[in-house]
């Protein structure tokens, strides 16, 4: 039987397979924005091609689909979500646009704040209050709830979002709502906020049940199309969706909690760099995924990816979890421009898939990276997706040379520039990421993967004395590779600031055995197998403002001194985060949180490689100008074996993808038939 993953990116849709016999094989789809589910229809023809089978065949045959999709994340960058209403209590309607009173840049008086996404005429407010403590201070007025629901007929909205105030210690309110709602204007979206997200601060609870409205008409409408779709070629397996959080869950709850699949495809990419963790026994890894539209980074520290509930997207907040992923507006499809006082920019608009860069020869004339690498000859034309697809290499000068034109400089010198401004773009989101934090990226190896990253990652890791980039042989479709080795996750949090009970310690222990139940109930209805139970906790000292994330997993909570152990688990955390902890100050117990993790079997692949019997042949040599003319041998990425090793400058091709190793770089193949280099500090 077989596995599939599937990653739908700005610019290609990648599909891995893993069979009976373990091999991965992979294909890549050109992106079908307007509606995605085509684009990956058309790419599960052609992986099943590759394996001698139909579509039909496969799909039959097929036990485990995982999917990671942009369709929310492309509703809010593009605004094009549902038309949403908000119903909050009476007087607070105003706090999507108060936010929590500060902006991006704070000594920048002229930026405005981002827009709503619920304009003020479709926040209504109803009369209603619950008290921080649960309790009710004013009852559901259900005249204030008919106005309001007749107001959200009037206004056509096609989504609503319910968030009460204080509804994290209470729902009753909530819940009636959204029950008079579904009975009166049958057919409409709903989230409400103590379903979505069920913890204090007001602000992110409303933007996130909002962003949940905004997007969930257009993610349940797109996997509803998907099901059926794939049902209809012969697809009977279980249907799973990467989540943000690097979990997978099943349609219906992807489609419920629809804001947690705004980070899913670069979930999938942290999901495959944990894999190679454990393959390569490496804990500390820099994931760098460069795509056509943009580069992803992140972090594996001791073999753990970083978890944030600070994320954000397109200027919304969305407090959900998360794996802590830095997006560049950095990729293949970037475009290069000089502005008006001649200085050279790449990004932040992109090509995407449509028109593309030139050298795809569908229309595009602006110059990107695609087409700087090009011109530079780092990327062969006739190589391209195997040769599916020729580069135009006339098309890519020409668009190049209106950066040429505009800096007075020559063809070859703007793409030179536009490739190292570029990686230097990119260097700074790691910098982000790594230094910004007190962490060292010189300790950290980094696995290079994403169409794009091959051509970039050796001389973006020198840059930052980076001593080791690593490419796997599914470098190129890792996100969707990685997806098969995702367990099914299910979070359930609650508030749990100490309000005052003489035993606090019971009260802690009996929130996460509700908690406990909750999660654990509900991966047994998706699931059969292996149930692992995590706890955490997100805590802060008495003056702070923010709260971090505590792992609690070992502790035994009926233990008398349990208090005190959570206390010194806060304290190491805040140490190793902040590089300082104070003992003697009070220590906030805000969220409790309980993950139930289902265990999926991992599919083991074996692609077959045998020990290098011989040195490896290059296939045949290439003028490439970086920055100086060299001319550089050209390996085939299949040809190579465990054991070979190769010295730079070269170059690595394979279908998908290609590998640029700089002068006095050093390439070993591993073990997994994947390519280990030690990068020089100057080539």
């Amino acid at each position: 039987m077989y596995a599939i993953g599937i990653d739908v990116g700005g610019t290609f849709t990648d599909l891995v397979v893993i069979g009976p016999d373990r091999k991965a094989v992979f294909a890549k789809s050109p992106s079908t924005p307007a509606d995605q589910s085509v684009g990956v229809m058309a790419g599960l023809e052609d992986l099943a091609a590759r394996i001698g089978l139909t579509r039909a065949e496969l799909l039959a045959r097929t036990t485990r689909l995982v999917h990671g999709t942009t369709v929310a994340t492309n509703a809010l960058l593009e605004r094009k979500g549902a038309k949403v209403a908000l119903l909050t209590t009476q007087g607070h309607r105003d706090v999507l646009e108060m936010r929590e009173g500060l902006k991006g840049d704070r000594y920048d008086l002229r930026t405005p704040p981002p827009e709503p996404l619920v304009p003020r005429e479709l926040r209504f407010g109803v009369r209603e209050r619950i008290g921080p403590d649960g309790a009710v201070r004013i009852p559901l007025d259900a005249a204030s709830l008919g106005e309001a629901i007749e107001a959200v007929k009037r206004s056509g909205a096609t989504s609503v979002a319910v968030c009460y105030l204080h509804a994290y210690r209470n729902p009753a309110h909530e819940i009636e709502t959204v029950e008079r709602l579904k009975r009166e204007l049958p057919g409409l979206y709903v989230s409400r906020s103590s379903d979505v997200w069920p913890q204090i601060k007001e602000y992110e609870r409303v933007s996130t049940t909002v962003v949940n409205s905004y997007v969930g008409p257009a993610v349940q409408l797109y996997l509803r199309n998907l099901e059926r779709s794939l049902a209809e070629a012969g697809f009977a397996g279980s249907l799973f969706i990467i989540l943000s959080h690097g979990g997978m869950a099943p349609v219906e709850e992807a489609a419920r909690l629809a804001a947690g699949t705004a980070l899913s495809g670069p979930a999938g990419g942290i999901s495959g760099c944990r894999r190679c963790a454990e393959l390569l026994g490496i804990a500390d890894l820099i994931p760098f995924d460069m795509g056509g539209t943009s580069t992803d980074i992140s972090l594996i520290a001791d073999g753990r990816a970083m978890l944030t509930a600070d994320a954000g997207l397109a200027g919304q907040r969305i407090a959900l979890r998360s794996l802590d992923i830095a997006s560049i507006a950095a990729g293949g499809g970037s475009i290069a421009a000089v502005d008006a006082g001649g200085t050279l920019h790449v990004g932040p608009a992109s090509a995407g898939s449509q028109p593309g860069p030139a050298a795809y020869g569908q229309g595009g004339t602006a110059p990107t990276v695609t087409d700087a690498n090009v011109v530079l000859g780092t990327l062969d034309p006739d190589a391209f997706m195997g040769g599916r697809r020729r580069l135009d290499t006339d098309a890519a000068g020409a668009a190049v040379d209106t950066v040429a034109g505009a800096l007075g400089i020559r063809r070859e010198e703007a793409a030179a520039g536009i490739y190292r401004l570029v990686n230097l773009s990119m260097a700074d989101g790691i910098r982000l990421m790594t230094l910004r934090r007190g962490v060292d990226p010189r300790r950290f190896a980094m696995v290079s993967f994403g169409g794009a990253a091959g051509l970039h990652a050796v001389e973006v890791a020198r840059e930052l004395e980076i001593p080791r980039v690593i490419v796997p042989v599914t470098a190129s479709v890792l996100s969707a590779w990685g997806m098969l080795a995702s367990d099914l996750r299910y979070e359930v949090s609650r508030t749990s600031i100490d309000t005052g009970e003489a035993d606090r310690a019971g009260a802690l222990r009996h929130v996460f055995e509700e908690l406990e139940e909750t999660a654990r109930t509900r991966m047994q209805a998706w699931f059969d197998g292996p149930i692992r139970i995590e706890r955490s906790a997100e805590m802060r000292y008495g003056e702070q403002v923010f709260e971090i994330d505590v792992d609690l997993d070992g502790l035994d909570l009926n233990d008398g001194d349990i208090l005190s152990q959570i206390d010194a688990r806060f304290h190491r955390r805040h140490e190793e985060l902040y590089t300082y902890a104070s003992p003697d100050q009070e220590v906030v117990f805000v969220n409790a949180r309980v993950s139930a993790v289902g265990t999926v079997p991992k599919v083991m692949e074996d692609n077959g490689f045998r020990p290098a019997s011989a040195p490896p042949a290059p296939r045949r040599a290439r003028e490439i100008r970086l920055p100086a003319l060299m001319r550089v041998p050209v390996y085939r990425f299949e040809d190579l074996r465990p054991g070979h090793e190769v010295h730079g400058p070269a170059l690595v091709e394979s279908e998908t993808t290609t590998v640029l190793i700089g002068r006095g770089d050093r390439m070993y193949v591993n073990k997994l038939g994947w390519l280990d280099i030690a990068v020089s500090r100057s080539a």
